[in-house]
Formats: structure tokens, sequence, C-alpha cells
């Protein structure tokens, strides 16, 4: 068992980045990373936006999002059930079965009246055969189940990762272009890395490529020139030249 909250606020704060940062970078509110720092699940939407947002968060600070969700699985998860009580069908059931009867009595009152007036005498009327309260429920109308909607296959989500393997240098990401908002700004020394979700391309200016290892879903970047270069790193051609 570790702290959540904690651990989070140790890895941001190890690679430098301050919630306003962090937002930018996955698009997840400034005051819900800080619901999730402090482990304050009350302030969040709900179980599946919490786990959500755990998953993307760790992964965004290279830490291994599984282990977040099921640490918040064990410690924290609820599931609340919709319980309709037992009394009601019968309830239901009970004021139909009465209502079908008193029905049957009438008819059967009037064809007597009917019976005597033609007649003169009052002839005896056959009464219908009791109905049991199964017979009287199984000819209600039943409503029918709602159709299962499709389930929502959503993308994966893709991650471009520079990491400062050989030496430090100096990086600049901006969304779309070089003229794109500017994610980050700096000297990515040696043996750190940094993470970013590619929901639109990425421009990505280095001043040492030769010093970096970039990966994008996964896959490394092969090709990086020996001098300072630009790179647009695109979630459905890949990473070139830019």
């Amino acid at each position: 068992m570790f702290q959540i909250g904690a651990s989070l606020r140790e890895a941001r704060n190890r690679r430098g980045l301050s919630p306003a940062d962090v937002q930018k970078g996955l698009r997840i509110r400034e005051r819900y990373l800080t619901a999730l720092e402090e482990e304050r699940w009350e302030l969040l939407p709900g179980d599946a936006y919490i786990k959500g947002f755990l998953r993307t968060y760790a992964e965004f600070l290279g830490l291994n999002g599984t282990l977040y969700i099921d640490e918040y699985n064990s410690r924290f998860a609820h599931r609340d059930e919709a319980l309709v009580p037992d009394s009601l069908a019968p309830r239901t059931t009970r004021r139909g079965v009465m209502r079908l009867l008193g029905v049957i009595s009438v008819v059967g009152a009037v064809a007597g009246l009917a019976a005597w007036q033609l007649g003169g005498t009052p002839h005896t009327t056959a009464q219908p055969p009791a109905i049991g309260a199964q017979d009287a429920a199984a000819a209600l109308p039943r409503a029918k189940a709602p159709a299962k909607a499709a389930p929502v296959v959503k993308a994966r989500p893709v991650y471009a990762v520079l990491n400062a393997s050989r030496g430090r240098s100096w990086v600049l990401v901006r969304v779309g272009g070089a003229t794109g908002k500017k994610l980050y700004e700096g000297i990515l020394e040696q043996g750190k890395s940094l993470r970013f979700g590619v929901t639109q391309n990425l421009w990505v200016r280095m001043g040492r490529p030769s010093q970096l290892d970039v990966r994008l879903a996964g896959r490394i970047v092969n090709g990086l020139p020996g001098k300072p270069a630009n790179l647009l790193l695109t979630r459905d051609r890949g990473a070139e030249a830019a």
C-alpha cells in the first residue's frame, strides 16, 4: 500500500513541473489534479473519471498507471446499487387482481339480472373460474427491457517521450507547429525525460538531437541529426522533419 496523492506530487516536483504545466500537457483541469494529489475524491466527477485521470496523470509522470488504479480500487472505489423493495411488486400485482375480480363480479351480476328480467324467473348463472394471482399477473402487459447500447470504443492515448539518455540538451515543445502554444522550454538534463500526450501535432526543437532518444507510441524515432533540428510528431503519420 502507498499514498497515491503524495507519490504523484513527489513525481511532479521531481520533474520540476507545476500543476499548471501538467494541465497544459494533459488538458485536465488544475483543480482535478490538485484533488488527486490531496486524495479528495469527493471533488472529482466519479469513479470512472477518477480512474481515467489517475492513469493519465501517472503515465504522464512516467509512472505505472495500472498500479495506481489497483491501489485506488483496493482502498477507495465503491459501487452503488439501486435496490427496489420486494414489497412493491406484490402490491402492484394484488391491486391489478382485485380490479380484475371486481370487473368479473359486476359482469356476473348484470348477466343474472338480464336473465331474470327476460325469463321471469332467475336462472343460475355459471360463475367463471377463479383466477389465481399468478395467472392475473401473467395477463398484465410486461414492460420491454431497454435495448443495450453498443459499447463505445475509445482510441488508446498516444504519448511522445523525450529522454536525455546521452547528455543534456535544450528542448522547446509547442502544439501544432513553430508558432503554436508552448508546452515546455528548457534544458533537459542527462537522465531526465519529458512525456506528452499526442492529441494534436507536437512541434519539437532540439538543441542537441544526438543526445536524445525520442519515442512516439512506444517506438523510437531513428535518424535524428547531430545538429539543432526541428521534429514534427503526429498521431497518424508518426515523426517527420519540420
